[in-house]
């Protein structure tokens, strides 16, 4: 018997024990599910507001800017202030600066994020040493995954202190946010010419006065895209639209991890997370976005917040023929726009010149395959002004042109080749720059097929060339075109 009970209280202490620990993982388990982050609302005071020790890091010289940003733009100047006698200051160099031709870049909590839901603004007071406009304020930028980035662009900024206001899209994603402010700003002028601005009693703000939010996936308005089988096209155009406490209306432009996207027909286009439409098989389909709600994938129907103010229609025409696959030698060709060889540098593949220009670009790729497509045309400009081109040991010129539905019956169609001579300036001086027009007539082209165009190059001078103009002439109504494999080269 006593062995029994020595036994029994054994198995019962075991028991109790592996209740314990049981109680213990399920109440740790619990507590990491519930697990907050701090709701600080404030950035910058009279100094950073539990930021850490290493929370501001400037954008760095990349493809676009090899320069990239002046690092030391940022500091806290103790002289100014709009509440106490601190702000945060922002030298912007001028363009030609070596150290940074422009300031920009992000102040991120240096550890946790914050829980921002209880708010539904970024707010600050701000001031410059002169008026200017601010290309990007923002916050949501962490560098890494720069999920809920929230931007307003084009911030004029007076010598007065001014309250400016950044209302957040869906407050309810900011759970976890580290980035607290994102900014850059350019100089001013045509050269470019640097000032001071000044950024005070930066926090986040419950404020209640924001209201008609109008997310839009297409600037506001329903949207038609023809298209075909196969190509991808990226929105660029996400924005929400807010009544402010003005009485004006403020765009805000956020990132794509605020919507929620729908296709009304999957087997014709789908619409991924970041609002990149693919077009997969005939048909039509209408896209949709909508803020602060979910998609139900039973009904495809939205549940709960903002449906957009707007929509892309796709027409799907089916399955494009792509143009001829070049096979000349690489080493004899110098290409302006082809997936076939390496293009040299081009400054623009569409200079929209005002005034006078009507020419858009609805550029599309197909698995791959790059077009330019210029629409509502009259003329165009492609420019190999960065550095001119050297073409001289180059014969002729080649592209492909497609025309969709019809050809106009007075379609007329002039290309021009402009050498801008040694010092590489466009009519830098007259006796300078050489021009070669080519003329494509109506009984070159056809319609829903792609007509490859040669010519010889006969330029005096064609080791500076600087720009390719496409252009209706004689009246010519010819409005969209698609064009691919632009190049030079010789036998």
């Amino acid at each position: 018997m006593k062995n029994k009970k020595i036994n029994y209280l054994k198995g019962s202490f075991l028991l109790i024990v592996i209740m314990f620990i049981v109680s213990c993982e399920r109440n740790l388990s619990d507590e990491a599910v519930n697990a907050t982050y701090p709701k600080t609302a404030e950035i910058f005071t009279d100094a950073p507001v539990g930021m850490g020790t290493d929370f501001y890091f400037p954008y760095a010289p990349g493809p676009d800017n090899p320069i990239g940003s002046k690092f030391n733009a940022w500091s806290v100047d103790t002289q100014v202030g709009y509440v106490g006698t601190s702000s945060m200051r922002f030298d912007v160099p001028n363009g030609d600066d070596p150290n940074g031709n422009y300031a920009g870049g992000i102040f991120r909590v240096d550890g946790a994020g914050r829980d921002l839901t209880g708010y539904d603004a970024l707010t600050f007071w701000a001031k410059a040493s002169q008026n200017v406009s601010i290309n990007e304020i923002g916050f949501g930028e962490d560098f890494y995954p720069n999920k809920y980035i929230t931007t307003i662009k084009n911030v004029n900024i007076t010598t007065n202190w001014v309250k400016y206001i950044i209302p957040i899209p869906d407050a309810s994603k900011l759970v976890n946010e580290r980035g607290m402010l994102r900014y850059a700003a350019g100089g001013t002028g045509a050269d470019k010419k640097g000032y001071i601005f000044w950024i005070d009693e930066l926090r986040f703000e419950k404020l209640g006065t924001i209201g008609q939010p109008r997310p839009t996936i297409a600037n506001g308005v329903n949207k038609t895209i023809n298209t075909f089988i196969g190509v991808t096209i990226p929105n660029t155009d996400l924005k929400e639209i807010f009544n402010m406490p003005s009485g004006q209306d403020q765009i805000v432009y956020p990132a794509p991890a605020y919507f929620v996207f729908k296709s009304s027909n999957p087997s014709t286009a789908t619409v991924d997370q970041n609002g990149v439409i693919k077009v997969v098989g005939p048909g039509t389909a209408i896209i949709t976005g909508n803020v602060g709600g979910v998609l139900d994938t039973n009904t495809n129907e939205f549940i709960g917040g903002l449906n957009s103010i707007d929509s892309i229609t796709i027409n799907s025409l089916g399955t494009f023929s792509l143009p001829p696959t070049p096979t000349r030698d690489p080493s004899k060709v110098l290409s302006i726009f082809s997936d076939t060889y390496s293009n040299v540098p081009v400054a623009y593949y569409n200079g929209f010149w005002t005034p006078g220009s009507t020419t858009g670009s609805a550029d599309f790729s197909i698995n791959g395959n790059n077009f330019l497509n210029y629409t509502n045309f009259n003329y165009v400009g492609i420019a190999t002004s960065n550095p001119t081109l050297n073409a001289s040991t180059m014969t002729n010129i080649h592209f492909d042109i497609y025309i969709p539905n019809n050809v106009p019956s007075n379609f007329d169609f002039l290309v021009s080749i402009e050498d801008w001579g040694p010092n590489q300036v466009d009519n830098g001086t007259p006796q300078d720059d050489t021009r070669q027009q080519i003329f494509v007539r109506r009984s070159q082209v056809t319609a829903d097929t792609w007509i490859s165009i040669d010519a010889p190059l006969t330029l005096a001078n064609k080791n500076n060339i600087g720009l390719i103009i496409m252009e209706n002439i004689n009246g010519s109504s010819l409005t969209n075109f698609y064009i691919d494999n632009i190049y030079f080269y010789r036998p």
